[in-house]
């Protein structure tokens, strides 16, 4: 009996020991750091007032700006950017603002996808809705629609009969994760970008929109528009930062048309522009 008792006595402290053996391996180094579970997010929930933090300015970067054809050559002839806003060795150089022939300068939309691409912008909101996706922009209290409906895009007489938008007409789908957002019918009198590149009424553009973590969302597009162009055009990766509630509150006062100025261009609160910009 007594036998018996030791050998269980040394079968539980083995086994304890064992056990604290592969507790302590298992366990980090003291004073060691784990890094912090990885927070999970919605990929499709895209919702929530951004700002722009990166990305190119234009269409896509100088280098990434395919041949025009000559038609759109001869677009660029006429094309007056601000100073400093040349990227095509047709545009004219100036010296000053007033000589350029922006039509944004007189109050005219931007138009999609300048609307995206411009730099004067503070904010935009994405709200969700079960047939749709709007896309709120501060600047001018300017609104876009991505219908998720299931209709598609119009061709064609249909096309023809809507006739131009400023800002066009879209349909979206998801691909995964990625928002996929086709738009025609653009107004051709709205430049691209601010570096005056152009666009035609036959054009189609496509936003790829992607939500990489809980607070960035990252957006392609791609420019089809054989009219002007000789190849599709690629853009960069334009960056937003979603914007925390605090940072968007005025006074006690919250909301993407709040603050200190509507971003309205209203031609009656316009001021002369002086010789040097201002």
């Amino acid at each position: 009996m007594r036998n018996r008792f030791i050998a269980s006595i040394l079968a539980l402290v083995t086994m304890v020991a064992f056990s604290m053996v592969a507790l302590t391996q298992g366990r980090p180094p003291q004073g060691s750091v784990q890094p912090a579970a990885k927070k999970a997010f919605d990929p499709h929930d895209l919702s929530g007032i951004y700002i722009r933090r990166g990305g190119n300015r234009g269409f896509g970067p100088s280098a990434s700006i395919p041949p025009l054809t000559p038609a759109g050559e001869e677009i660029m002839k006429v094309r007056i950017p601000s100073p400093g806003y040349n990227r095509h060795p047709l545009t004219k150089k100036i010296d000053y603002q007033e000589e350029s022939n922006d039509p944004a300068f007189s109050c005219n939309p931007k138009g999609f996808p300048r609307i995206v691409l411009d730099t004067a912008h503070d904010y935009h909101e994405v709200i969700l809705l079960p047939d749709r996706i709007l896309q709120m922009w501060q600047e001018a209290r300017v609104p876009r629609e991505f219908w998720l409906d299931g209709r598609k895009l119009p061709t064609s007489e249909d096309l023809v009969n809507l006739g131009p938008a400023w800002y066009g007409h879209s349909v979206a789908h998801w691909e995964g994760d990625e928002l996929v957002v086709q738009t025609v019918g653009l107004d051709d009198r709205a430049w691209l970008d601010q570096y005056g590149y152009p666009k035609s009424f036959d054009a189609r553009i496509e936003e790829r929109y992607k939500k990489t973590d809980a607070n960035t969302l990252e957006l392609r597009l791609t420019l089809n528009d054989p009219k002007y162009y000789t190849r599709p055009w690629v853009s960069d990766v334009k960056i937003w930062k979603k914007e925390p509630r605090q940072n968007v509150t005025w006074f006690g006062w919250y909301g993407l048309y709040s603050g200190l100025g509507e971003l309205l261009c209203a031609p009656q609160n316009a001021s002369p522009v002086n010789k040097r910009g201002g």
